[in-house]
């Protein structure tokens, strides 16, 4: 006689059944650790995706933009001179006396010493030709040691950058008006700081744009975004080994260290700028270039323009220190930009639209023609 065992209580089933939960069990844990690792894995390289923020720095030390660019951002306080002669009439201005008189001025007076490459001048092309109010010769100071303003004790970066702003409009108050003597001829000398060197010029300069119109009504809180850049060199935003143009890529990757960027542009710049001399003719075509550069983020653009301003551009393994312009867009440069296109777009529409309008009633015409509505109406005598 056989006994039949019901399946809940055979050993074996409970064998099996308590093994088949303990392996559910453990590859349900594997599966959970796998999508976490998975899930840290694509946080992390969303994180490395992110752009990187602009490093601290101090106003009198180098700062570097990029490790793969070599670019580096190198203080200094830049003056922009201009020589009015005192006398009635000047036939003759010798710019290497000009340059020693200053340079001896500012090593006597403020205890600096300049190299002659620092002090740029140079005289007017025809003094003949000249307006008596105009100046005779202009010139450009620039002073690249700034470590006498810094103090190694003071970590706050505010505080060392503001005593270099008072420290150059200090420099400038002294300097400005000054008489200089050239072997019995007297010269008056303008000093100023160029428009794109005072960050806090700019700044007052947007706050009032965005706070009142024209007609002096209150707009609202707005902030600007972008940031023009012109008189860089392009062969430093180029590709290397491939081509001497600025790149979209390249330069994007530069400027993605101050922010994330909505819009860039890239050209090639052929306006020597105010600073240039027009009269030297060696500006070449596609030497430098322009770049428009629009921040997502108003703190972005902020910062950027901070740093931008009050520095020169140096290239890796080169000597050269280019000094460029650099500005903030009233115009709405992308704004237009895509107006244009769009009516480029509109205007090659229109004709062809119009192409179309002509043609339709030349081909319905001999139709038009013989229907009864515009059949001439026959005569009949009563």
């Amino acid at each position: 006689m056989s006994v039949t065992v019901p399946a809940s209580r055979n050993p074996f089933f409970f064998f099996f059944f308590f093994s088949l939960v303990s392996e559910s069990i453990s590859l349900f844990v594997l599966t959970a650790k796998c999508c976490e690792n998975l899930f840290s894995s694509t946080m992390s390289n969303s994180h490395d995706q992110q752009p990187q923020r602009s490093k601290p720095f101090r106003p009198t030390k180098p700062l570097e933009i990029d490790n793969s660019s070599g670019l580096t951002l190198v203080p200094r306080v830049k003056l922009t001179l201009t020589i009015f002669p005192l006398a009635a009439t000047v036939t003759s201005v010798d710019e290497w006396k000009m340059k020693r008189a200053l340079i001896d001025y500012l090593h006597s007076t403020h205890s600096l010493t300049i190299p002659e490459d620092d002090l740029d001048v140079k005289r007017v092309r025809d003094l003949k030709k000249r307006k008596r109010e105009e100046p005779v010769a202009s010139g450009t100071l620039r002073i690249w040691d700034l470590g006498f303003i810094d103090r190694e004790d003071e970590e706050e970066e505010g505080v060392v950058e503001k005593r270099v702003w008072e420290w150059r409009k200090s420099l400038v108050e002294k300097m400005n008006g000054i008489e200089l003597n050239l072997e019995g001829v007297k010269f008056k000398l303008d000093v100023a700081v160029p428009v794109s060197d005072d960050f806090e010029g700019i700044k007052k300069d947007w706050e009032e744009f965005f706070a009142f119109d024209a007609r002096g009504y209150y707009r609202g809180k707005r902030e600007p975004d972008t940031i023009i850049l012109r008189g860089v060199p392009s062969r430093w935003f180029a590709e290397p080994r491939v081509s001497s143009k600025p790149s979209m890529l390249v330069t994007h990757t530069i400027f993605s260290t101050f922010g994330k960027i909505r819009n860039l542009n890239v050209a090639e710049d052929d306006d020597p700028g105010k600073d240039a001399n027009e009269e030297s003719g060696d500006l070449v075509s596609g030497l430098y270039c322009k770049i428009v550069v629009q921040f997502e983020k108003y703190r972005d653009f902020h910062d950027a323009l901070r740093v931008l301003c009050g520095r020169s551009l140096q290239k890796q393994g080169s000597r050269l220190k280019a000094d460029y312009e650099v500005s903030w867009d009233r115009d709405g440069f992308f704004r237009n930009t895509r107006n244009q296109t769009q009516e480029k777009t509109n205007r090659v529409s229109t004709p062809a639209a119009d192409h179309y309008k002509s043609e339709a009633p030349r081909r319905h015409a001999p139709y038009a023609r013989h229907s009864p509505e515009n059949v001439r109406p026959r005569r009949f005598r009563e």
